[in-house]
């Protein structure tokens, strides 16, 4: 397969590409994700009271959380509250208004950028650090 034919059928699948966090306590993070920042959560699975596999989608494009909790006994683990991602969205401030009311910690309030975005950042629960803004990066070149 070609990498071309790669990237198109990722396109026609879904999201190419899953931000993993791991969490201390999974459910109130997927919560956090979903009430306060606006994410859909598409899929979970727990096992034993504790969550094996969450995904969460963005609702504005591409792209989405994988979750669960931690196990620093598994194969693929990671700290809980030490990751950072930036998400694009069409109006930052109506974000910004929504997660502030829903009491997230802001880190970065909303602010014009001298790249041309409007966009802040939060942290949630367990520490990570959410950017939110206007700004979809620069365009691929053909």
């Amino acid at each position: 397969m070609q990498a071309a034919d790669r990237t198109t059928h990722a396109q026609d699948i879904g999201p190419a590409l899953f931000h993993t966090l791991q969490a201390e306590d999974a459910s109130a993070l997927i919560d956090f994700c979903t009430e306060v920042l606006g994410f859909v959560l598409t899929a979970r699975y727990d096992d034993h009271g504790r969550v094996a596999h969450a995904e969460l989608r963005w609702p504005e494009g591409p792209g989405g959380v994988m979750l669960g909790s931690h196990d620093p006994g598994r194969e693929y683990t990671q700290t809980p509250g030490t990751a950072g991602a930036y998400l694009v969205t069409a109006d930052a401030d109506a974000l910004y208004e929504h997660v502030t009311a829903h009491g997230a910690e802001v880190v970065i309030p909303l602010r014009d950028t001298d790249h041309g975005s409007r966009e802040f950042t939060v942290r949630d629960p367990e520490g990570n650090q959410w950017s939110f803004g206007t700004y979809a990066g620069a365009p691929l070149e053909e």
